[in-house]
């Protein structure tokens, strides 16, 4: 089977035998949902296989949406609490997670059948099943019942996304014990929660658990949270977790886990020993390739289970892509569905050139948000690029005060000389979408990257948005003159 290497990929072989589709989809997740839309809309035959009932994968079943709607819940439900408008009697209420599981529920049944209305609307063809190479075209699929059949395609796209990861010696069939996927089925109330992993999906679930009343406790095999996200950013969601009682224990791994009929004792290798009710284990992911038969078609996925392509998300062989967290970095929905957009645009007009941006926004759904894009400014020091700072605090906005929304800040880095904006990062309620307004100016050509333009323009009053107004005057006038 003829291989080549991602950076030398070219264009695809027309084999002889006739095929039954243009192109083939093994997942339904952001990334498929991408390749897939994109394909059909230029008139491709497109064949999608899903292993799951619904469409979605696990963005729509088990990560981005059911947390997200579960973050929404609690934190509607912190403001119930401490709203003056209330008596006291119905602030003391509480909502247990079964409660909140319920919202969650619904959300992903609207997302799922909207999707699912995506792929019929558009003529895809959509098969239910685990799907496995034959070949470099054929993909066979094995139905729930056990029956199976062959579909052919010139272009296969694998979109299967990842899984959390699971050390062997940890017993996650203990009904103690869970990952990020199983956590949705947790029926009891916990007092006492533990979280091993302090990423992304570990910080929003601690955020969600302590908004429920529950003790959390956060273990981060890392010196600091969040590493990657700026320095001040990172240290005030720190700070809002310590304030608000939540334990984090940094530079932690565990040694094993004891798991008893009543608790979970999780030994750490530092000598510690931390009992809780349940153990929520969100430490890492892995990309699902395992059943795919890839030596069939002379693909090799690495420990991770993760696939290497070119910038056109072309696997070593060239008729076979893949796209979404199955190729790791940058591990997010919205980049995954651009992927599968970016893939479809390279397999119909063989443009390789197309990628996604390079300031990909990154939001966090703790309590409150984080979100950030562009550079942060211990990149810009250690690049030696002037760069000055200007902050808004949300307090000082009236909508903040109206909404009671007052923690957070804006920060705008912007070039000293030139005043380009080279980074906007946000803590606070609507974080993630207070980030558009930054990233959309960043993103102008000509000149139209100017921090300037937050004085000269004119917000809507109030909103949240006046913040890089804010922010802007406040980083103009520390320049020297």
């Amino acid at each position: 089977m003829a291989k080549t290497n991602p950076a030398t990929a070219t264009s695809v072989e027309t084999p002889k035998p006739a095929f039954q589709y243009d192109a083939i989809i093994i997942g339904t997740g952001p990334g498929g949902e991408g390749a897939a839309m994109n394909l059909s809309k230029r008139n491709k035959r497109v064949a999608v296989v899903e292993r799951l009932q619904a469409v979605g994968g696990g963005c729509v079943h088990w990560g981005t949406i059911p947390s997200k709607a579960l973050r929404h819940s609690v934190s509607r439900f912190i403001e119930f609490k401490a709203s003056p408008f209330y008596r006291i009697s119905e602030r003391n209420q509480r909502m247990t997670f079964s409660d909140i599981l319920n919202h969650a529920s619904d959300v992903i049944g609207k997302q799922a059948s909207l999707r699912s209305s995506f792929y019929e609307r558009n003529r895809i063809t959509l098969f239910q099943g685990d799907a496995s190479f034959i070949d470099r075209y054929t993909v066979k699929i094995t139905h729930p019942d056990g029956t199976f059949e062959l579909v052919t395609a010139p272009i296969v796209v694998i979109a299967t996304g990842s899984r959390p990861y699971r050390p062997k010696e940890i017993d996650f069939n203990h009904p103690r014990v869970y990952d990020s996927d199983t956590i949705l089925s947790l029926k009891t109330d916990p007092q006492r929660i533990m979280i091993y992993g302090a990423g992304v999906i570990g910080c929003e679930y601690a955020s969600i658990f302590k908004g429920l009343g529950a003790k959390v406790d956060l273990i981060n095999t890392r010196e600091r949270l969040l590493a990657f996200m700026d320095d001040e950013i990172s240290d005030a969601l720190s700070y809002h977790f310590w304030n608000n009682g939540i334990v984090i224990r940094h530079n932690e791994e565990f040694d094993r886990v004891e798991t008893r009929e009543d608790c979970v004792i999780l030994h750490l290798r530092s000598g510690k020993k931390v009992k809780a009710d349940c153990l929520l284990f969100a430490n890492g992911r892995t990309g699902n390739t395992d059943s795919l038969n890839l030596a069939a078609v002379g693909l090799k996925a690495d420990g991770r289970g993760q696939l290497k392509v070119n910038q056109a998300y072309q696997t070593e062989i060239d008729n076979i892509y893949a796209v979404g967290d199955v190729i790791g970095y940058p591990s997010l929905a919205s980049a995954a569905f651009d992927q599968g957009r970016i893939a479809a645009d390279a397999i119909i007009r063989g443009n390789k050139d197309e990628k996604l941006i390079i300031d990909i926004p990154t939001g966090i759904y703790t309590i409150p948000e984080m979100s950030s894009v562009g550079k942060t400014e211990q990149e810009l020091t250690a690049a030696k690029i002037p760069y000055e700072v200007g902050r808004a605090q949300f307090k000082h906005l009236a909508r903040a005060q109206i909404t009671g929304t007052e923690v957070g800040s804006l920060k705008i880095l912007f070039h000293a000389d030139t005043k380009e904006i080279l980074g906007v990062h946000c803590f606070g309620e609507r974080a993630s979408e207070i980030i558009h307004i930054g990233q959309a100016i960043m993103e102008q050509k000509n000149g139209g990257n100017n921090v300037e333009y937050f004085v000269n323009t004119t917000f809507n009053y109030p909103t949240m948005a006046e913040a890089y107004r804010v922010a802007a005057l406040n980083g103009l006038n520390r320049l020297c003159d």
